[in-house]
C-alpha cells in the first residue's frame, strides 16, 4: 500500500513522545505491507470522519487515513482516542 501524509499529520507526528513516535513509523510501515493486519485493528469511522479509516497505534493513540484507490491511502491525523473523537 502506497501511503503519503497530510502537513497537519507530519506536524502533529512530530509533536509525538519520542516512543510514539518510533510506534507510529513501525505502524505506518505495517501498514503499507498488510494494511489488514490484526495488530492494527483497521477500521471505518463514522460521524465527522465519515469514509476515513482508522488505525491503533497505541493502546490510546490512533491514525486516521482516507483510503483514495486501492493500493493508496493518505493519513490525516494522529493522537489520542479523545483528541481525534472527543
Amino acid at each position: 500500500m502506497n501511503t503519503s501524509f497530510h502537513k497537519k499529520f507530519d506536524k502533529r507526528l512530530a509533536k509525538l513522545p519520542p516512543k510514539v513516535q518510533k510506534k507510529a513509523i513501525e505502524r505506518i510501515e505495517l501498514f503499507q505491507h498488510e494494511p489488514f493486519a490484526r495488530i492494527l485493528d483497521n477500521h471505518a469511522l463514522v460521524g465527522k470522519w465519515t469514509g476515513y479509516r482508522s488505525i491503533d497505534i497505541t493502546g490510546d493513540y490512533r491514525a486516521i487515513y482516507l483510503p483514495i484507490s486501492e493500493n493508496f491511502a493518505k493519513f490525516y491525523a494522529i493522537g489520542t482516542h479523545p483528541q481525534l473523537y472527543g
